[in-house]
């Protein structure tokens, strides 16, 4: 049921008093024009009129508001975008609103009370956004002018002149900490560091070009891109580097689009040296965004220009992706990025806290690379957490400060402790073999490892002495029992060994 917003019915609201239909419409109205005040207010003008001016508040049926866009792509853009803060918004008003639906109607009203014809001179109402989008795109493709924009001395109808936009504008800026010096290199990242290391040496060679990087979130993906155009930037080399995320890629491109300024991002985009694209899987399911980054990764390849990429999977499995451009960004070097080793978190721990210059305990630093395992920039975050909260208070870095100061990500990464994770980390602290635990070895560096291992079990979960007996090689339950027991007395007459149980049970409990 849809209507215009200055004179229209809804449906009644959920019980509220005596209030008439009239009066319940009327405060609808004024909750809308609340909220689109106070979005406006936090996103800025730009950004406003550019997606949600066009937004038509439709009716509000029980506990769902309805809103209408004129176009798919808008609909998805402000679902994606601004979807739960519309909600948020609509909650704040308390009038019993608990979701929000937004649809698409090509003959949405104009908002904000506009006349129809200043709505379709702002290009809301007049041709549906998606198909002009595409229209333009097709024109500029062509290298035909902006339609009802420039004349052939590139000077708007209107009189006034159009500068392209500074090529720098169109950069992301880049973070000083993240250069090949600071980038810790193990195993997991060795082979994807070394290409990076030859883009930045040698663009655009036989075989590097484009160069994809994929892996997960927080491995280094970001780091390595910073690191290349770092390199790529030093003074003397005389290269222009663009470095943008794909989000940004698309949001000068259609900003391009409604702009009627095409052309400009094209040639700004096709000038530079070096075109570097952070997290292409944004890309997926934005099919007009996606033949522009075709077009432009065809013209700078073809004019020997380095092109670097990086998404969270590999070419082959970014479906949604046409497959044009996913055989495209196959054919030249592709490097992934594995889920870091205990060692290789280790080393980056050690380096930050190096940087730091704050003294932190060799145990702290296992203690972290054993708990936080999946996320470099989770890792690195508790480290410099800690140091921050030392050098704060002026107290030193213990195992005690880091449970206290770390407790809340120490519990996101929690996880039922089982007999076998018990085994592996004993063993692993202990430089042992894991077949070890079950083995018939009785040699003092095997059995000690193993009884401690059936000490932590024995403390830290809830199975009999028996079951415990069957993980470690099927031993007696006595076993089991005099295991526990020597630990325990070891534990009261040597401090270091304390010290080593007491780091495995919190690591293995926290």
């Amino acid at each position: 049921m849809l209507m215009q917003e200055e004179r229209g019915a809804f449906p009644a609201l959920p019980a509220n008093g005596s209030d008439s239909a009239g009066v319940t419409e009327n405060r609808v109205l004024e909750a809308w024009a609340r909220i689109r005040g106070r979005l406006r207010e936090e996103v800025g003008e730009v950004e406003y009129r550019t997606w949600m001016r066009q937004m038509t508040l439709a009716a509000v049926e029980g506990e769902e508001a309805v809103v209408l866009v004129p176009t798919r792509f808008l609909r998805d853009w402000v679902r994606g975008q601004y979807g739960d803060r519309l909600r948020a918004l609509w909650q704040n008003e308390n009038l019993g609103v608990r979701r929000v639906d937004i649809r698409v109607a090509a003959s949405a009203a104009p908002a904000d009370g506009a006349p129809d014809g200043e709505a379709r001179r702002e290009g809301g109402l007049a041709e549906p956004l998606a198909g002009r989008m595409a229209a333009e795109a097709r024109d500029a493709e062509r290298g035909a002018p902006d339609r009802n924009s420039l004349d052939r001395t590139g000077t708007d109808r209107s009189g006034s002149d159009r500068n392209a936009p500074d090529r720098n504008d169109w950069a992301a800026p880049l973070d000083p900490r993240f250069t090949f010096d600071s980038f810790v290199v193990g195993k997991p990242n060795e082979f994807a560091h070394a290409c990076a290391r030859r883009v930045s040496e040698k663009p655009a060679s036989p075989g590097f070009n484009p160069l994809f990087l994929y892996g997960g979130v927080g491995l280094g993906k970001t780091h390595l891109m910073h690191s290349i155009a770092w390199a790529l930037r030093e003074p003397g080399l005389d290269r222009s580097v663009a470095y943008m995320s794909a989000e940004k890629f698309m949001y000068r491109f259609i900003a391009a689009l409604r702009s009627q300024s095409t052309m400009e991002f094209k040639e700004s985009l096709r000038s530079v040296d070096v075109l570097m694209i952070d997290d292409l899987q944004f890309l997926i399911g934005k099919d007009n965004t996606q033949e522009e980054f075709f077009h432009t990764f065809n013209a700078l390849v073809d004019a020997g220009k380095q092109i670097v990429v990086s998404a969270d999977k590999s070419p082959s499995d970014l479906s949604g992706l046409e497959d044009r451009l996913r055989t495209r960004l196959g054919c030249g070097m592709v490097a992934d990025i594995h889920a870091t080793t205990y060692e290789l978190r280790i080393s980056i721990l050690e380096a930050k806290a190096q940087v730091a210059g704050i003294p932190v305990p060799a145990r702290v630093l296992e203690y972290l690379a054993h708990k936080i395992t999946s996320n470099v920039r989770e890792l690195e975050g508790a480290l410099n957490r800690l140091i921050a909260h030392s050098g704060l208070f002026g107290r030193p870095v213990t195992l005690e400060s880091c449970q206290e100061v770390l407790h809340d990500i120490l519990r996101a990464h929690d996880r039922r402790v089982t007999i076998e994770e018990i085994q592996k980390r004993v063993a692993e602290h202990y430089n042992m073999r894991l077949t070890d635990m079950s083995s018939a070895r009785r040699a003092r560096n095997v059995a000690r490892p193993r009884q401690v291992a059936m000490y932590l079990a024995k403390q830290l979960t809830s199975r009999s002495l028996p079951e415990i007996g069957r993980k470690f090689g099927n031993r007696d339950h006595t076993t089991v029992m005099h295991a526990v027991s020597k630990v325990a007395e070891l534990m009261q007459g040597d401090a270091g060994f304390a010290e080593d149980v007491e780091l495995l049970r919190r690591m293995l409990e926290t």
